[in-house]
C-alpha cells in the first residue's frame, strides 16, 4: 500500500482560481477606497506639477457660490495637451524672459491725443497699418488718452516682467474666480491683475471681500486694479477688450499673457499653459476653436439672431466693409489656419511683433464696429503682415484647462441666488429681422461658404 503524505498547505488555498479571485477582491476593494479619498477621482494620477493645496480666499457666503458650471464631458483623469515637467518649464521659461532678443523686433506705436481711446480710425486709415513691412512705422494702438488707474497700480503692472494672467469685470457681471492647481513657484514668476470698474468695486464693498480705506487691494492671487472707466467707453464691454487685447502696452515689461474672461476658472498652471500651447508650438499666439462655427459670416449671423449685439444695421455695415477689403470663408487654402472663429475666452501670447501687431490691429477694428472681437478676427488675421503665428487648439484642451461657469453673481439682497435653486434663466429672443446680405458684396462670400459646407 502506498504510503499516505501531509501537506502543510490548507485546502482553502490550494484552488489557484479562488487565490485569483480574492487578489481580485482585495484590489478592487483597494481601488475603491483610493477612489472615495482622492481629490481628483483619478486612479495613479502622477500630477506634473507641484500643486498648492491651500485655498488662496475665503469667500463670505454671501458673495455665491461655484455653482451652475458649464457642463462638458472634460475628464481630469486624462488630458488632451501634454504638459512638461513643471521644474524644467520653470526655468525654461525663466531663463526666456531674460533673453529680450527672443522678442525682437519691437513694435512702435503711435503717440498723441484722440477724442477717443483708440483715434477712431477710418477704414482706410486702418487698412494702411495692416502690411507691417517696415518696422519703423508706428501702429495706432490705443492710448490717445490715459488710462485711467492709481499711480500705485500702474508701477505695479509696469514692473511685471515676466508672465501676465489679466481679467476683468465691468458692471459687477461676475464674481473672482480662483485658479487651481498653481505650482510651488509658480507665484514667485506670474502676476495676476484683476481689471474693475467703480460698480464692481463698489459690490466687493458690500460683500466686504476689501478694506474701503486701502490704497491696493487683493483677493487671493488677484491683484484688484480700479479703472475710472467713465472716461473711457460708454459701453462696459468695449473697456474690458483694453486689456484683452492691449495686455502687452499696460504691462509693457511683461513677455508673455494669458488673458482670462471673468466666466472661466483656470484650472492648470499658467506657466505649463504658455509653455505647451506657446512655447513649445513656436507660436504668437494660442487660442481655442469656437465649438461650433467656422466661417466668420457664420458668428456673424448667430450674434444678429440672437442679438449678442442690438444694432444689426451696423453688423451689415461691418460684413459689408470686410467683404468690400478681402474677407473670404475658411477653406482649406488658409491652412495652417484651422478655422476662421475662435472661442477667444482665452488668449495665450507671446509678447512679440506678430502677437502685438495682431492685438493692435484687432482692437482698432473693435473700436470701429463693436467689441465682438471674433467677427474681426479672421479679417486681421488673414489680411496682416507678417503672418501671424497661431495655434488654434482643440474645444478638447479648452475644456480640459478651464471651467466655464454661468453669469451667477449673487446680488445683495437676492435670496434666489443662495438657496441652492437657480434662478430662471431669461429666454434669449432673436432679432426682428434677420441677417440679410442679399445683394451686396458678401454675396460671393456666402455662395462659396454655403458650398464649402455643403460639398
Amino acid at each position: 500500500m502506498g504510503k499516505v503524505t501531509a501537506t502543510t498547505t490548507p485546502l482553502f488555498f490550494q484552488s489557484k482560481l479562488l487565490c485569483i479571485s480574492l487578489l481580485y477582491l482585495f484590489t478592487t476593494l483597494l481601488l475603491a477606497i483610493y477612489h472615495s479619498l482622492s481629490s481628483t477621482k483619478c486612479l495613479f494620477r502622477s500630477s506634473p506639477f507641484d500643486p498648492i493645496q491651500t485655498p488662496f480666499f475665503s469667500y463670505p457666503h454671501s458673495y455665491g457660490e461655484h455653482k451652475y458650471a458649464i457642463p462638458t464631458d472634460r475628464s481630469f483623469c486624462s488630458s488632451p495637451v501634454f504638459f512638461s515637467d513643471y521644474g524644467v518649464v520653470v526655468d525654461e521659461i525663466k531663463d526666456l524672459c531674460k533673453n529680450s532678443s527672443a522678442f525682437w523686433p519691437v513694435l512702435s506705436y503711435v503717440q498723441g491725443k484722440g477724442d477717443s481711446f483708440g483715434g477712431n480710425l477710418s477704414t482706410q486709415k486702418r487698412i494702411t497699418y495692416f502690411n507691417h513691412s517696415n518696422n519703423g512705422v508706428k501702429v495706432p494702438c490705443g492710448f490717445l488718452k490715459k488710462f485711467p488707474v492709481s499711480a500705485s497700480d500702474r508701477i505695479a503692472m509696469e514692473n511685471c516682467n515676466g508672465v501676465v494672467v489679466v481679467s476683468a469685470i465691468f458692471n459687477d457681471h461676475d464674481k473672482i474666480r480662483q485658479p487651481v492647481g498653481l505650482g510651488s513657484k509658480t507665484l514667485e514668476s506670474v502676476c495676476f491683475f484683476m481689471l474693475i470698474d467703480d460698480i464692481t468695486l463698489k459690490g466687493l464693498y458690500n460683500h466686504k471681500l476689501i478694506p474701503q480705506n486701502s490704497p491696493d487691494y487683493k483677493v487671493g492671487v488677484w491683484r484688484i486694479v480700479k479703472v475710472s472707466s467713465k472716461k473711457l467707453y460708454e459701453n462696459p464691454a468695449m473697456n474690458g477688450v483694453i486689456p484683452k487685447y492691449l495686455v502687452h502696452r499696460l504691462f509693457p515689461n511683461s513677455k508673455f499673457s494669458i488673458w482670462i474672461d471673468a466666466k472661466l476658472q483656470l484650472m492648470v498652471d499658467p506657466l505649463l499653459l504658455i509653455h505647451s500651447l506657446v512655447v513649445s508650438t513656436n507660436a504668437d499666439m494660442a487660442i481655442s476653436k469656437h465649438p461650433y462655427y467656422i466661417h466668420t459670416m457664420e458668428e456673424a449671423m448667430a450674434t444678429a439672431r440672437w442679438k449678442k449685439w442690438s444694432d444689426v444695421d451696423a453688423l451689415t455695415r461691418q460684413m459689408e466693409t470686410y467683404c468690400e477689403n478681402g474677407l473670404q470663408p475658411w477653406t482649406p487654402n488658409k491652412l495652417p489656419y484651422t478655422t476662421d472663429v475662435p472661442d477667444s475666452a482665452l488668449i495665450l501670447r507671446k509678447h512679440g511683433l506678430g502677437s502685438n501687431l495682431f492685438s493692435c490691429l484687432l482692437f482698432n477694428e473693435l473700436e470701429a464696429f463693436n467689441p465682438r472681437d471674433q467677427l474681426a478676427f479672421a479679417y486681421v488675421r488673414d489680411q496682416m503682415n507678417p503672418k501671424l503665428k497661431l495655434n488654434m487648439f482643440e474645444v478638447e484642451v479648452f475644456e480640459h484647462i478651464v471651467v466655464e461657469y454661468r453669469h451667477n453673481l449673487k446680488k445683495i439682497g437676492d435670496e434666489s441666488a443662495g438657496s441652492g435653486t437657480r434662478p430662471k434663466a431669461k429666454r434669449t429672443k432673436r432679432t426682428s429681422h434677420d441677417f440679410d446680405l442679399n445683394g451686396s458684396s458678401c454675396q460671393k462670400y456666402l455662395l462659396e461658404m454655403w458650398g464649402e459646407s455643403h460639398s
